[in-house]
This record gives C-alpha cells, sequence and structure tokens, in this order.
C-alpha cells in the first residue's frame, strides 16, 4: 500500500482544511510566499555583493619630523592634564 497515494493526500488536505479553515491557510499561503521571495531576494543580494572586489586597503603615511614631535608634544600635554586634575 502506498502511503502516498492520492486518496491518501486528500483526505490529509481535507483534515487540514477543516483544521485551519480557509482563511488562515489563504493568510499561511501568502505569508509563506512572502518569505520564500525575501530569502530569494537577499540571496541575489548577497551573490552581488559577493562580485563587487573589496576596497583597497588603505595605506599608513609616516609624519615628517616636525609634525610628529608637534603631535607628541601634544599627546603628552593632554594626558598630564587629565592626571594633574
Amino acid at each position: 500500500m502506498d502511503l502516498f497515494s492520492p486518496k491518501h493526500l486528500l483526505i490529509i488536505l481535507l483534515v487540514v482544511l477543516v483544521v485551519f479553515g480557509t482563511k488562515k491557510l489563504r493568510t499561511i499561503g501568502s505569508d509563506l510566499g512572502q518569505a520564500v521571495r525575501g530569502f530569494k531576494e537577499s540571496m541575489k543580494e548577497g551573490e552581488r555583493e559577493g562580485e563587487t572586489p573589496p576596497p583597497a586597503p588603505v595605506e599608513a603615511r609616516q609624519l615628517p619630523a616636525q609634525e610628529r614631535d608637534k603631535a607628541a608634544a601634544g599627546e603628552k600635554a593632554s594626558t598630564t592634564e587629565k592626571t594633574s586634575v
């Protein structure tokens, strides 16, 4: 005996229809359709993001000696002000 014969599937469908009702089944069907559409859109969006190359890395620059000394002096002044308060 086949478990999924058309006769068995019809009985299962009838039981589900009686238990949930037509309005609830329609709502469940539309919600399920929207979820599947959203999933497909996010998959396509993910594929598009995967195809774009990553941004170029930012290179670090070294400050000239004068600017480096000024920056270091400013950092020392700000740390002493914080500790002296």
